[in-house]
């Protein structure tokens, strides 16, 4: 092997490295899902909260691998070892590994909305087509390779491409949007509303919640750094990007609520949803100022949501990522421009059209999906099953076993 053949097979290696503990730091997000839902729930759906995460995951592989992933990208892997290797050491494979890390958050987001009164198997069916069908062909549409037309049009419109560096709008507030659909068809737990007055039901394990939370902001510096795709473009300015707008969030969540440890905690997720936009062009400073107007937004919003309209949300996914990930769309068009010590490069119109696609195309297909599977084979346990908790209904066995040994 020649000096040249050696450098460039290094720098495959040092690639598929760099996306390989990127990936794994995504994945291990998942588990930041489960603990935050588990904290939230009560106790009789817990073990249902884990399973799920870990069953939507599953589904979400096979189906992303299959078929999103080819829709998304146009890569194929129903072929000979030696084509999939390809002569990159196997790049496009751990490429794949990496983005549908993003793609399974979409079930995972929606599974907190939805908890403790969904039926198990509809929602991972739902799961299984978000992950490998409708959310890869928005992704095509923006990162992939359908994103000629849209782009174009945005482009043509606003000056600019859309621009979402991480997932603010293309992970996130499509998870969030698509949500809002299933919480609406499923209706509020039983005992939430009663004769028009809000009974808010207490979460129960707060360690886990915070779990949950730290798990998934340690987890977010590969969501957002590692979207470079490879080392030579690794910034790190997303890195302190992503500190500052967690930060921002958390502090942002302790003023507006009142010291309330489930604001607190949702608030640096917040901050990091927010980001994910414009962390790669955005001052540090200004990513601060993003993720604590994202608190806020999460606070109030996820206020008015359960007390004013009602919506029984349980983690509050749509106010979070559904309300923020739009918001971060949008404040990359605000705080990118090289007025407010941005990078320039994007345009205010082309993110608010950006945004307002995602929301349409993540409404539009949530309510599709989820009003026919409640036309078919329903998606609400029955209210008994509701009653004794998810936990013993599906699963047949509780959080902490031996409670029930008599």
């Amino acid at each position: 092997m020649d000096a040249v053949s050696a450098t460039t097979a290094i720098k495959h290696s040092a690639d598929v490295l760099f996306l390989m503990l990127g990936a794994v730091m995504v994945f291990a997000m998942h588990a930041g899902f489960a603990f935050l839902e588990v904290g939230t729930v009560r106790k009789k759906n817990q073990v249902n909260a884990f399973v799920k995460i870990l069953t939507d995951w599953s589904v979400s592989t096979v189906a992303y691998f299959v078929v999103g992933f080819p829709i998304a990208y146009g890569i194929s892997f129903l072929k000979p070892v030696p084509a999939i290797l390809g002569g990159n050491q196997g790049y496009d494979l751990v490429h794949y590994f990496f983005l549908l890390c993003f793609a399974a958050c979409i079930p995972a987001i929606i599974s907190g909305g939805i908890a403790e009164r969904a039926k198990f198997w509809p929602q991972v069916f739902a799961g299984g087509i978000f992950a490998g069908l409708a959310y890869p062909l928005f992704e095509s549409l923006i990162w992939g390779q359908n994103n000629s037309a849209l782009q174009g049009l945005f482009k043509s419109i606003g000056g600019a491409e859309f621009h979402d560096y991480a997932g603010s709008v293309v992970v996130h507030s499509i998870g969030g949007w698509l949500a809002l659909p299933a919480v609406l068809l499923l209706g509020p737990r039983m005992g939430r509303y009663m004769r028009g007055k809000s009974h808010p039901i207490p979460i129960s394990n707060i360690p886990f919640l915070a779990l949950g939370s730290w798990i998934l902001a340690v987890g977010w510096f590969g969501f957002n750094v590692m979207s470079a795709g490879n080392l030579e473009k690794v910034s790190g300015l997303v890195a302190v990007n992503s500190l500052l707008a967690m930060v921002g969030g958390v502090l942002g969540a302790i003023w507006a609520g009142k010291n309330d440890p489930g604001f607190v905690h949702n608030g640096a997720l917040a901050g990091l949803i927010a980001v994910c936009a414009g962390s790669d062009i955005m001052h540090p400073l200004a990513s601060f100022a993003v993720g604590l107007i994202a608190a806020f937004i999460f606070v109030y919003g996820f206020t008015i949501e359960q007390e004013k309209l009602k919506i029984d949300d349980v983690l509050g996914v749509w106010p979070l990522h559904g309300i923020i990930g739009s918001w971060g769309g949008i404040a990359a068009g605000i705080f990118g421009q090289p007025q407010l010590g941005g990078a320039g490069g994007v345009s205010l119109i082309s993110q608010l059209l950006g945004t307002l696609s995602a929301i349409v195309f993540a409404l539009v297909t949530g309510f599709i999906t989820y009003a026919l599977l409640k036309k078919t084979v329903g998606i609400r346990l029955h209210e008994e099953d509701e009653y004794r908790g998810s936990d013993l209904t599906v699963h047949s066995i509780g959080a902490y076993p031996e409670d029930h040994v008599r």
